[in-house]
């Protein structure tokens, strides 16, 4: 029998507009931000909102989509010489000395955890030429993600006129982001020992977002200040099963305010396990056994809140029976399973055990499918 792979799909990132749902405005407590969301990563869907559709500025929580295009770039681990007028720059650094060589990756550590300008000043004049044709990148690479209230113009997030974004938008961006290997594994370090200079020698380097530390299951992802924005947080934490991703703008008390939604997020998103809506049970031709029972090929769990668990469904994709000759864990088919009508993953259908041939006589409806199946090829 040949076996049939089903194809495990991403979860849809549908980033575009206000489309997604609200399922908490309010959870009984109040945060300092001016800007603030609270989303489910693995949908999308948004748990606590505050203005989260007000452009504002974002300071160093820009380094979020450049540190996404620098890791998609690749060719991470490829030295080179940072560019001097590039790293020559006001605040927060990695410690790039003029002359220094560097990899991409070493960028990539210096940008996340000391939030380093220097950092992404550098990594985008050696992916693009210029700091301004690479802004040009990020604008392009936010638009296809359908990030439709922000705007950069550099690399760093110092500020600048008609760089903005939203508190929804860059809780997307940063959704979208963690499902890059590269992003997720760096900005969640705490602290990391990074090769450059010149010649390189190994450097120390911290994280400055202490949540890593001190909230338990935190996974990133990355701090934000300036004068103009003021303090900027980016967040995400992971707990049974359930991700989630917090954002503020203008926190005077951002560390308590994402104790506090991340907190309610986790009491309002569950991780459901999906089973299938009844038996998937196919006859059987030419065996020991009649019939056989379907089952879902892995334990398969959506993080998921009260209301959206009530619209998820799931539909079976199998043959109308089954030649005997097949172990146990066959694959025959596929589950998809649908969150509020849309296709959020595919799972592979398996039989629950092995059913052997039989020598037998082959009967006139036997007969009849057989020749069917030759005919028609199926």
């Amino acid at each position: 029998m040949k076996r049939f792979i089903a194809g495990i799909t991403a979860f849809c990132l549908a980033l575009g507009g206000n489309s997604l749902p609200i399922y908490a405005e309010s959870g009984g407590f109040e945060v300092s931000a001016v800007g603030a969301v609270l989303i489910n990563a693995d949908t999308g869907t948004v748990i606590y909102e505050k203005n989260a559709h007000e452009q504002r500025a974002m300071a160093s929580t820009t380094k979020i989509m450049t540190a996404l295009l620098t890791a998609e770039a690749g060719e991470l681990d490829k030295k080179f010489t940072a560019d001097s007028f590039a790293i020559n720059v006001e605040g927060t650094s990695m410690g790039l000395k003029e002359g220094d060589i560097v990899t991409r990756r070493a960028l990539l550590y210096g940008m996340l955890l000391p939030s380093g300008n220097d950092a992404a000043n550098a990594a985008a004049v050696n992916i693009s030429g210029s700091m301004s044709a690479f802004a040009e990148l990020m604008n392009k690479k936010a638009e296809e993600l359908g990030l439709e209230d922000t705007h950069f113009v550099n690399p760093s997030g110092l500020d600048a006129s008609g760089h903005f974004t939203t508190a929804y938008d860059l809780a997307q961006l940063t959704r979208y982001a963690l499902e890059n290997p590269v992003f997720a594994e760096i900005c969640r370090c705490a602290d990391a020992q990074v090769e450059f200079g010149n010649p390189p020698y190994l450097r120390q380097l911290s994280n400055s977002n202490k949540m890593l530390w001190q909230y338990e299951g935190c996974i990133g992802v990355k701090t934000g200040f300036t004068d103009n924005a003021r303090r900027c947080l980016v967040s995400a934490a992971e707990r049974d099963g359930v991700r989630l991703i917090c954002v503020t703008l203008n926190a005077p008390d951002d560390w308590e305010d994402h104790r506090k939604m991340l907190d309610y997020g986790f009491t309002q998103v569950k991780a459901t396990e999906i089973v299938l809506p009844k038996p998937v049970t196919l006859p059987v031709i030419g065996g020991n056994e009649q019939c056989v029972s379907l089952k879902l090929a892995e334990n398969v769990k959506l993080a998921l809140s009260e209301s959206e668990s009530k619209t998820v469904t799931v539909e079976t994709f199998a043959p109308q029976f089954l030649y005997a000759g097949f172990s146990a864990g066959e694959s025959v088919g596929f589950a998809r399973i649908y969150r509020d009508g849309e296709a959020v993953r595919d799972v592979e259908l398996v039989t629950e055990k092995a059913v052997m041939e039989t020598p037998q006589e082959v009967g006139f409806w036997d007969r009849l499918i057989m020749l069917c199946r030759r005919f028609f090829g199926i």
